[in-house]
This record gives structure tokens, sequence and C-alpha cells, in this order.
């Protein structure tokens, strides 16, 4: 599909519902004992991943058609054995988050993704999980497919994460609550945290202590009883990427993007691009579900090149890909540093994003942990492609909000892995005017 230069972009839009919450949502309401309803889950193929396999372990879970999903769960310790392989299709977030559950659970269950996710490492999740006395049989690398037996009971496990990584603190509390005892999660680089936010509301014994130097101390108290919930899943930020970096770029915009979560631990590419010069006002800010909300009006306007402190990556490490787009419009150089992580998502990001950038115009040099972008000053890049997206998503509609700003067009090899997290894309640009 090609992206071409687009008039000036208006209207208000609302993105999907926020893929980390909706997972978490799903997987919780499926421990409760009793219905659950959640209102706004985003239906990409990601979390509907995740639905099949709570379903696969004894949930009940349907959808009713004003778009309300109920959820009847089965309690914790009460997941059954699947009778068949839980295919996570491309989301690395189901597979290492069900890792966790599985893991203080009697039960034996097999895991496999697309080619994508196969290629992802598992062993971040797999040392900490087989601590409590879980055990893997996985494929080479440490990848799927991967098989596992859950222990039960299950031993606490007091563990510091080595990398900041919310899929790893995540999937260590979700085996806790069906491991006796208390689970502690030392997180030296605060990352997201919905899944905190979301067992105490819940029900689960959760506190997290904040230390002087930010690091942040959680423990949980095991064999917990959750209590069904009603859940509004709000607008993710990280699907508002792409709309709010095409509305700066494209020159006479002005967009209104509704009901974006603004979860502190997730905000790192509002506050980047502000620091960029870009005009981004957040209005009717509110609480919805214990999770901060507001709609952003965001303004086209001039960027200048940044260098931000390798710090802030955990809160923004799935935006990195758009923000270097942004910066390859801006005036003046970026450089980007401290981003390993991006190496070992749906693909190098790093590489991916930097061989991309060449294609359609940009002066990058690519570091062992991150970029450097040679800035546009404004001007329109030359465009080009077709662009290899690796499968990934979010190369896929970086790229596409690329084009939007280009002279000749962007041209995407493969828009199908949008599907995973923002199925209503195209639509959205279409609502904005950027395809006719």
């Amino acid at each position: 599909m090609t992206f071409t230069a687009a008039p000036a972009l208006s209207g208000s839009v609302a993105v999907p519902g926020d893929k980390s919450i909706s997972h978490r949502s799903l997987m919780l309401s499926a421990l409760a004992v009793g219905e659950s309803r959640v209102e706004g889950l985003l239906e990409g193929e990601d979390v509907l991943a995740t639905a099949a396999a709570m379903r696969a372990m004894g949930a009940d879970i349907q959808r009713d058609d004003d778009g309300i999903w109920h959820i009847h769960g089965v309690g914790v310790g009460g997941l059954l054995q699947p009778q068949e392989a839980l295919d996570m299709g491309n989301s690395g977030t189901s597979t290492r988050l069900l890792m966790g559950l599985v893991a203080s659970h009697g039960i034996t269950a097999t895991f496999v993704g697309d080619a994508s996710l196969s290629k992802r490492p598992m062993a971040r999740v797999t040392e900490p999980l087989s601590r409590v006395g879980a055990s893997f049989t996985t494929s080479p690398g440490d990848r799927l497919p991967l098989t596992m037996t859950g222990a039960c009971p299950a031993v606490p496990l007091d563990y510091t994460l080595p990398v900041a990584s919310a899929q790893v603190k995540s999937a260590i509390l979700l085996a806790g609550l069906n491991t006796p005892g208390i689970t502690r999660v030392v997180e030296p680089i605060p990352t997201r945290d919905h899944s905190e936010r979301m067992l105490k509301g819940f029900g689960a014994d959760l506190e997290v202590e904040v230390q002087a130097d930010g690091t942040r101390i959680i423990t949980l108290k095991g064999e917990a009883e959750l209590k069904p919930q009603n859940i509004v899943v709000p607008g993710d930020p990280s699907s508002a990427a792409f709309p709010m970096v095409a509305a700066l770029l494209v020159p006479g915009s002005q967009v209104t993007i509704a009901n974006v979560g603004l979860n502190a631990t997730r905000a790192g590419l509002i506050d980047l691009l502000r620091e960029m010069g870009g005009s981004i006002e957040i209005i009717n800010a509110r609480e919805v579900g214990g999770e901060p909300v507001g709609d952003l009006v965001v303004t086209a306007s001039a960027l200048n090149g940044v260098e931000p402190d390798p710090a802030r990556a955990p809160s923004m490490i799935d935006e990195y890909p758009v923000a270097f787009v942004a910066a390859a419009f801006a005036h003046g150089r970026s450089i980007f540093r401290g981003l390993d992580e991006l190496r070992v998502k749906e693909s190098d990001r790093i590489a991916t994003m930097a061989t991309g950038l060449r294609a359609i115009g940009v002066t990058v040099e690519e570091l062992e942990d991150g970029i450097i972008i040679e800035g546009s000053g404004g001007q329109p890049l030359p465009g080009g492609g077709p662009i290899a997206t690796r499968l990934d998503h979010r190369i896929a509609m970086s790229f596409a909000v690329a084009g939007l700003a280009s002279r000749d067009g962007v041209t995407i090899d493969d828009m199908r892995p949008v599907a995973t997290s923002f199925p209503t894309f195209t639509t959205l640009l279409q609502t904005l005017g950027a395809i006719a």
C-alpha cells in the first residue's frame, strides 16, 4: 500500500482500546469468580489471541452486539489443561503474561506463534519462572514453540529485574497470584504499571513502595481471591502516537484524539514531542477505571532535533519507531540511545527503521543501542519503497505516517500486521482526510 502526501488533517478521532490494559483485563477477569464486563476492549488480533487462550483454559468469554465483553472466570488456581496448543499469533505480551499464569497452575501448555513471534527470545521470562518451579521445553534459542508445565504449589519469588520490562514484571506477579507466600519484584527502572493498578482493582493484596532513587518494590500476597470488575478501557497511547505525529508533520493540520490513556508510565512520547516543539494540548483530563485519560489537541508544528535521556525509554518503548519519523522531519540532528530493547521486538526495530529511513531519503547512522537521524528541516522527504516492515505493525504504521508528509509517497510492503493492534488504522486516516 502506498501513502502519499496528505492535505491538512482535521477532525476528531478515537483510537482503539489500550492493548496492555485489554490483555490484562481479560486475564484477570478470567481469574475472578463471577462475571466481569469490559467496554472498549481492543479487538485486534493480539488481544483476541489472549481471549482464545483464556477460553481454552476454562473461562467463559462472550462479546455482545454492543461491543461489551462478558467474562465468567474460573478463580485463581482454577485454570484448566488446554487441549490444544495456544496460538499466540504475533503477540509477545500474550505469550509472556500467560506463561506467568500457567507457571503456578498444575497444568501443561504449549505456546506457538507466527514467524515473527517465533524469533523472539523468551529466556527473560522462562528464567525467573523456572525459579518458581515451572519447567520448560523450548525451541533453540529459548524461542517458540515452547511447552511448559506449571508448579502447584509454586515457590514465591524475590526478583530484581535485570532489564526494564513490564512483561517480565507482570509475568512474575501473575505467577504470584496462585503462589503461597509473598512474591516480591524490585524494579530499578519504572515501567508501565497497568498490572499493579489492575491487580489492586480486582482485590489482590498488592503494595508498591517507591524508594528515594525511584526504585519500585512491588509485593504481592499469594493465593489471592479476585473480585469481578466492570472495566472501561481507555484509548491506547501507542496507537494515538501515529495520528499525533501525522498531525504535527502535515502542514496546516489540527486533530483531536479523544479518550487517550495518559498513564505517566506511558506518556513519554508526548513529553518528547513537546520538547521538540510540538503543539499538543491535553483537554478534558479525567480518571476512568483508575487510569488517567484525556483528549489531545495536536496542531502542526515545526520540530527541532532532540537527544532524549535514555531513562525515558520504558515510558515510550513502543513509540520510538514513529518518534524516529518525527525526528526525520525536524530541524537538526536527533540522537537516540539506550534502546537495546528495540532489537528484540516484533522486528529489530533499530535496524528495520534505519534501513527504511534511508530508503525514503533520510541520513541515518545506526548505533548498537540506538540511532542518529539528520532531520530534513521541515521539508518533505523524497519517499520511496517498498519498505520491508518485517511483519512489524509499528514499522508499517510509522512509514505510513512518513508517506503523508513525503514528496512522492511511501510504499509499505505489507500492511496486514497492523491488524494485530490497530485494525482501523487506514479508516482513521481516511476520517482525517489523509486518504482519498
